[in-house]
């Protein structure tokens, strides 16, 4: 854990929110590298949802709702708490069900009974703070699905069997959140809704299951560090019917990165009962009219970062560079999938003191960069840059050296194998699309 959340701030994957400022609890950044690598989690799942699979459409809905859509989803019930008990002496307050002393973990105090706290983040609109101007970040991107469920329907032509795909920010007041971005208060999630006939959601929920084990072994998770857990029905939330977990194994343990649920038709049953609105589904053909069911798929993008990110670091023995440094010196890889690796191709002049070879290497830097996403980078002998660039998990380093100037050709390093090859510059973005594109 130590070792990732150094390597993050060191190499501008992620960085405390506000740190000039002494910080703000369980909020990151993502800079330079961790967007990038963000953006690219994001963009495998959104086109493994919305190109691979029949009858499958995306949206995006407003964090701010109607506060009424979180009555009728049950977070402003007893359905969305947390229980907490408190400290008599020094007040600090912990989940009731992660605390197994009746003492207080950190003074030794004694505890009072839990209570129930909701994890709704409340704010206000309008220029008056008072009841009447009360409502909610979201705490989860569904909901907004489900009260689009009708214009959807209308809107696109669409029949039953029908997902509909979201990725968006939700917020949890979360009392205790730990292990970096692990549990946050602020968090993006990729949620996907899959309505069909009840009598069919059983058949539905074991597909989506077994597809969404197979994006992550397929994103590059190794088979041994990921599982499947059914939840026991009496830890089922209050919506849902069946519920597995995907799970990672983490340094602390094996925890989930998202979640495959069958949600009955809890969600437009009772949207219908609180607004009014007839949300049943009329099937032309068979005159029939229901509730569909929801089959929902629920991961974290923070969470899997993080899953990706511990599953690719590797420590190696020196020498992967070979350099005139110590091979016993370890060095960091972090052998990401390429279609997540934030950096594709880096451009690597052999030395920088010769105009000639800079010269060469930022015009290839130049010719890659619409096509790929690229770093230049002089500074430091050929060796450090090499290991930089495996810190960071780029695919390819390309060294341009004083052959380059007579051939017009420079040296292709496979990260993962450190084969070389070279290659004319004229062929270099079919090769590189090719490399990138093919198993």
């Amino acid at each position: 854990m130590s070792k990732i959340v150094s390597l993050c701030k060191r190499r501008g994957f992620i960085f405390p929110s506000s740190e000039i400022y002494g910080g703000f609890g369980s909020c990151y950044d993502f800079g330079p590298l961790g967007v990038e690598m963000k953006n690219n989690i994001k963009k495998i799942w959104w086109d493994e949802m919305i190109k691979n699979y029949e009858n499958m459409i995306g949206m995006d809905a407003a964090i701010l709702m109607n506060p009424q859509v979180w009555q009728a989803s049950g977070h402003l019930t007893a359905g969305f708490v947390d229980e907490l008990v408190e400290c008599k002496s020094c007040h600090k307050r912990f989940r009731a069900d992660e605390i197994k002393s009746k003492n207080c973990l950190d003074c030794g105090g004694g505890l009072t009974e839990p209570k129930k706290f909701n994890l709704m983040m409340k704010t206000f609109v309008g220029s008056v703070e008072d009841e009447a101007a009360v409502t909610y970040l979201r705490p989860e991107t569904c909901q907004g699905i489900y009260v689009n469920f009708e214009n959807v329907l209308n809107s696109m032509r669409m029949k039953i069997p029908l997902g509909i795909a979201q990725i968006g920010k939700a917020f949890r007041n979360e009392i205790t959140p730990k292990d970096f971005i692990y549990r946050t208060r602020e968090f993006e999630q990729m949620e996907m809704q899959w309505f069909c006939h009840p009598k069919e959601a059983a058949k539905w929920f074991d597909y989506w299951k077994t597809e969404r084990l197979k994006w992550y072994l397929n994103s590059g998770i190794k088979k041994e560090n990921i599982r499947i857990k059914e939840i026991e029905k009496s830890q089922l939330p209050h919506y849902a019917k069946r519920v597995i977990d995907i799970e990672y194994k983490f340094s602390f343990g094996w925890k989930e990165i998202e979640g495959v649920h069958n949600r009955g038709d809890w969600d437009l049953s009772n949207h219908s009962k609180y607004s009014g609105k007839d949300l049943r589904y009329y099937n032309e053909e068979t005159k029939e009219r229901y509730f569909p069911y929801i089959i929902e798929t629920s991961g974290g993008v923070d969470r899997s970062f993080f899953a990706f990110l511990y599953d690719a670091y590797q420590e190696v023995e020196g020498g992967r560079t070979k350099t005139t440094e110590s091979t016993k010196e370890r060095e960091i890889l972090l052998k990401l999938d390429k279609k997540i690796a934030p950096i594709k191709v880096a451009v690597l002049p052999l030395v920088r003191n010769k105009p000639e070879l800079v010269k060469k290497a930022k015009e290839v830097y130049q010719l890659l960069k619409p096509h790929f996403m690229c770093q230049y980078d002089e500074l430091g002998s050929i060796g450090r840059r090499y290991r930089r660039q495996d810190e960071i998990a780029t695919i390819f380093c390309l060294t341009v050296d004083f052959e380059s100037l007579e051939q017009d050709d420079l040296t292709i390093r496979n990260r993962d194998t450190m084969k070389q090859e070279r290659v004319k510059t004229k062929e270099l973005i079919s090769i590189l699309k090719e490399k990138l594109t093919n198993n």
